[in-house]
């Protein structure tokens, strides 16, 4: 639905004019619409048309306030400040005068959802489901090509291609994903990604107010979210706001060379954004870092400028009031201006106080994430105002720890038990989000024979959805879909297999299975739905051991209830000896949770090579 705006000229009923002249094309206008009685009553609606800048700038509402009209270096742009804190729901005309050219642009400001400021964000009582619109299913083949569309074709052989997965694709798939047991769908960009090839994965915007026709319209969009609604799934809606796409007209036709860093010229970034808390980093080094892009088909969004700033805040206020949307995840946060994305984020849960955002923070250790946490004592005076960090750390340790032999010593478990034991440099460690993998990531399984290991899975998912923090899942990995980095990213996300017609192989059907694929997804499947409203695990505190005959015990505890996990992490049978452990085992009964079935506690606990048990107390 990318709009050309052709705007007729209206009479002195709409304008106070009382002839009829040609009217200017307006190609843009954005967002097209807003919404009355919204905390921040302050409105930016971007005009972008041939030679607008000249004009006289009116508007017939009574109850509206022009504040401010902004000219940019570039004549066909405009930028308008409206105060709406006075305003009913209405629909008004912003007129503009040029000489005897007079340009009518009908503008509505709708009324909100009785319960829009209240949407729920995801936290620790749900599991993302991480999904690539492109590679997960194709509903509508019908708008696999979009003629005018700059890529114009679909080749499934081809890894960085598009491949003609939509909405409709999901949707179709709804069941399948809530029977499994999480409760978040995060998707990867949805917003137009209108390039010249290699943009499947919708890094690199071109409208900030438009969905991709290739997966659907905004309408479809939304009806998604309203079916995911349905069936208790909430959505995650993945944001960029470091970059754009060299295609967007923001960028084609910059409003002025500050629009930009580096005045719209391409220079490369060190992708070294420890910078930004580095306390004895150079100027020049922390420049590059932040302000460089990161491709040079990426231009790097100069966020210091106010009104830029302001068109991308408003733009995620946009879909998550039109959409319903229930989080954010945005991409490359440290690589944006510090001010600007805590400016956003405060905006945002000032706005929707139940709201949540997790910034991709990716760095190399924990201290250097935590710094990016909302109140942050590192970061302080300064506050990121970002509810949730990407723990990328605890992934690289979670796909060492399953595979080493744990002893007393480090390595194996003892990853994990040193790692969670710093998690004091963490403002709120529940607000984590925890993953084996992800889209730019190698998989948990680099390889297809490498799955043969369930006791691996097994250990890892047991661990990741009991550990403290909000876990997320990639797709596939309920069917043991294998990939390495080392062979690019188009491989890291493989279609899903029977999310096309005529697919050799439908894996969301479980009689298309392999057994192993089976076991694999009614594990996780289990576990998941365990999980899911199980308090223990949502807001339980966290208790560990130190790792004894190379086996890793902890609990979580809320209440009077508890979880105690004990992960074996040698590749011999261990009998370990309770007393040890007598303070996180308040009965002598518990629910082995993955047997399903209630156990006497006795004095001593033997588990299998790499075995797992679950007591639910």
């Amino acid at each position: 639905m990318k709009k050309i705006f052709l705007v007729t000229v209206l009479s002195v009923l709409l304008c106070g004019h009382n002839s009829l002249y040609a009217a200017s094309v307006i190609k843009k206008v954005a967002p097209s619409f807003w919404w009355a009685s919204m905390n921040n009553p302050e409105l930016q609606v971007l005009l972008y048309g041939e030679q607008i800048s000249s004009a006289d700038v009116s508007i017939s509402s009574d109850d509206i306030v022009l504040q401010e009209v902004v000219k940019q270096d570039n004549p066909n742009y405009l930028l308008l400040y409206l105060n709406t804190a006075e305003a009913a729901p209405q629909t008004f005309n912003i007129c503009l005068k040029q000489g005897k050219k007079q340009t009518v642009i009908p503008y509505e400001l709708k009324q909100r959802r009785a319960d829009a400021a209240q949407i729920e964000g995801f936290n620790s009582s749900d599991v993302l489901y991480l999904i690539m619109p492109d590679r997960f299913a194709n509903g509508d083949a019908s708008n696999d090509v979009i003629p005018g569309m700059l890529e114009d074709r679909v080749d499934r052989n081809d890894s960085f291609a598009r491949h003609g997965g939509d909405f409709k694709g999901i949707e179709q798939h709804l069941d399948y994903i809530a029977d499994l047991g999480v409760t978040s769908v995060w998707l990867n960009p949805i917003q137009e990604n209108d390039m010249q090839g290699g943009s499947y994965h919708g890094y690199a915007i071109t409208d900030y107010y438009q969905a991709d026709r290739r997966f659907g319209s905004n309408e479809e969009f939304r009806t998604l979210v309203e079916q995911a609604h349905s069936k208790g799934l909430k959505i995650v809606m993945d944001m960029i706001f470091n970059h754009c796409g060299s295609e967007n007209y923001l960028f084609k036709d910059m409003p002025s060379k500050d629009w930009f860093n580096f005045k719209g010229n391409y220079v490369q970034t060190t992708f070294k954004t420890a910078t930004q808390s580095d306390p004895y980093a150079s100027d020049y080094e922390k420049k590059i870092a932040v302000d460089g892009w990161f491709t040079q088909s990426m231009p790097d969004f100069n966020q210091r400028n106010r009104h830029v700033a302001t068109y991308l805040i408003q733009s995620s206020i946009w879909w998550i009031e039109y959409a319903g949307i229930n989080g954010i995840r945005q991409d490359t946060h440290p690589y944006a201006d510090f001010d600007m994305m805590a400016r956003w984020c405060k905006a945002v849960n000032d706005e929707y106080p139940r709201f949540n955002i997790v910034g991709e923070t990716w760095l190399g250790n924990n201290v250097l994430i935590s710094y990016w946490q909302k109140n942050s004592p590192l970061a302080h005076p300064r506050n990121s105002y970002l509810p949730t960090v990407m723990d990328f750390p605890l992934m690289d340790h979670m796909n060492k720890a399953f595979d080493e032999e744990t002893t007393d010593g480090y390595g194996g478990l003892s990853r994990l038990h040193e790692y969670l034991s710093q998690d004091i440099v963490f403002a709120d460690p529940m607000h984590l989000l925890t993953f084996l993998d992800n889209h730019d990531t190698s998989r948990f399984y680099r390889s297809e024979a490498d799955t043969k290991n369930l006791d691996r899975y097994k250990q890892a998912l047991a661990f990741l959805l009991t550990t403290r923090g909000i876990p997320q899942i990639y797709y596939g990995t309920e069917i043991l879909m294998a990939a390495d980095k080392a062979n690019g990213d188009g491989l890291l996300r493989c279609d899903f297999p029977g999310g096309w017609q005529n697919d050799t192989h439908n894996y969301f059907d479980a009689a298309n299975r392999t057994a192993l694929q089976n076991e694999a997804f009614s594990y996780l499947k289990k576990l998941l739905q365990w999980r899911k409203g199980n308090e223990v695990i949502a807001k339980g505190k966290l208790k560990h051991f130190s790792p004894r005959q190379g086996v890793y015990a902890y609990e979580r505890k809320h209440g009077d209830q508890s979880v105690v996990v004990f992960l074996n992490g040698t590749d011999r049978e261990q009998t370990i000896d309770l007393s040890a452990y007598q303070e996180i085992l308040p009965r002598t009964s518990a629910r082995n949770v993955l047997e399903g079935k209630e156990v006497e506690i006795g004095k001593e606990l033997t588990l299998s090579h790499r075995g797992v048990c679950v007591l639910s107390f």
